[in-house]
């Protein structure tokens, strides 16, 4: 097998941009299906769901919102590129979930194979945002911040979070509710734990 030594290299803006694109896309896709079967999830998106929910406002209103407080956090730890980044996917994700619903209707779904999707097609957006310094903000910042400083995977990191919000939504919503819910959460969470690995990407 021949080995390839060449240096690290680097994304271009046009792949920075089809990335994070791809990235919010996704994770759009997924949340639209989690809403559509009355599901949340954890970590900053499952806070702006259970929100949206006991208050009425859009789920893009109040995602946007509830990561504002982070951008501070990421600009003193993670840099002036990844909080740029985070704030423009976040932007464009309020308004594709926002937008998604004019334009693609769900018929029957259950709840179960609601969540997987969600899982999947999230867990799959967030590992393209991640190769290319980006992310959705809030309480993903703090994992990546925790992998980076001190190698505890960043998926754990986001497990141990989710574990206290599905707690406190217990007595919020029916059981069965979130139970699916946590189905969802696993899924996306064992993606990230598996496969972000930035010793496995060289590319920056």
């Amino acid at each position: 097998m021949q080995i390839y030594d060449s240096p690290p290299t680097e994304h271009s803006v046009l792949e920075d941009i089809q990335g994070l694109s791809l990235g919010v896309f996704l994770c759009g896709l997924g949340i639209h299906v989690l809403t559509h079967v009355g599901l949340i999830t954890g970590q900053t998106a499952g806070l702006a769901v259970i929100v949206s929910y006991l208050t009425g406002y859009s789920f893009g209103a109040v995602f946007f919102v509830i990561n504002l407080p982070f951008y501070l956090l990421a600009y003193r730890r993670l840099g002036l590129e990844f909080t740029v980044k985070s704030l423009m996917s976040v932007s464009l994700l309020s308004v594709v979930t926002d937008a998604l619903p004019l334009g693609f209707t769900i018929d029957v779904l259950h709840p179960a194979l609601g969540a997987v999707i969600f899982g999947a097609t999230v867990g799959l957006g967030l590992l393209a945002m991640f190769r290319h310094n980006g992310s959705l903000g809030g309480l993903g910042v703090v994992a990546l911040m925790v992998q980076d400083g001190t190698g505890f995977r960043a998926g754990y990191v986001q497990l141990l979070t989710d574990a206290v919000i599905f707690g406190t939504a217990l007595f919020l919503f029916p059981a069965s509710v979130v139970g699916y819910s946590l189905l969802g959460a696993v899924v996306l969470n064992l993606i990230i734990t598996f496969n972000h690995r930035r010793d496995r990407y060289i590319a920056t």
